[in-house]
């Protein structure tokens, strides 16, 4: 049976980033890392990429093991989801993904599964979620709201897509059975 908690380790940066109020937020939007670890995870989420010190990570990172650790607050925007980040919530879920060929074309497979523990903890996070913002609706996946292709790393004559996480391995009926949420599509 899993047990909830969810770990603040907040970003260097948390408190540049955009204050918002929660009931701005009306969406989930799902994620793998496509990284080999949350060290790596933590290392990528701690990059400052924007002249106002800030960086790219989710709120929330979800372990194998079901451990959730908290980036950044809900009351605060993070950079995850082009044109999204305003109005929703970033999960990312620990997983390899298509890493570290993420644009080669020979190797654009999701393979990787989901651990039940780490989807329990998804789901259980996502019923906390929807009693702290009452404002949320909808959940997506990063695939579904990024679709934009780009040249392959391998032959910039073949376009793959940019995103595909969370991708073929993700449990979509379970977590949306579970939940008070319905699926967005861009």
């Amino acid at each position: 049976m899993y047990s909830f908690a969810i770990h603040p380790l907040p970003l260097p940066y948390v408190l540049s980033l955009d204050a918002r109020p929660l009931n701005a937020i009306d969406s989930v939007v799902i994620h793998c890392t496509e990284l080999p670890d949350m060290a790596t995870a933590r290392e990528y989420g701690e990059r400052v990429l924007y002249p106002s010190g800030t960086g790219n990570s989710g709120h929330y990172y979800i372990d194998h093991d079901g451990r959730i650790e908290e980036y950044v607050p809900p009351s605060r925007v993070a950079h995850h989801t082009h044109g999204w980040n305003a109005r929703s919530i970033g999960i990312e879920l620990a997983n390899r993904g298509r890493f570290p060929d993420w644009l080669d074309s020979r190797h654009q497979a999701m393979d990787a599964p989901y651990p039940d523990v780490q989807i329990e903890a998804l789901i259980a996070l996502l019923q906390w979620l929807g009693g702290q913002v009452p404002t949320l609706i909808q959940i997506a996946g990063h695939e579904d709201l990024d679709q934009a292709e780009v040249p392959a790393s391998d032959d910039p004559s073949i376009m793959v897509r940019r995103k595909l996480d969370p991708g073929p391995q993700f449990p979509w009926p379970a977590v949306l059975a579970a939940v008070a949420l319905r699926r967005a599509r861009c």
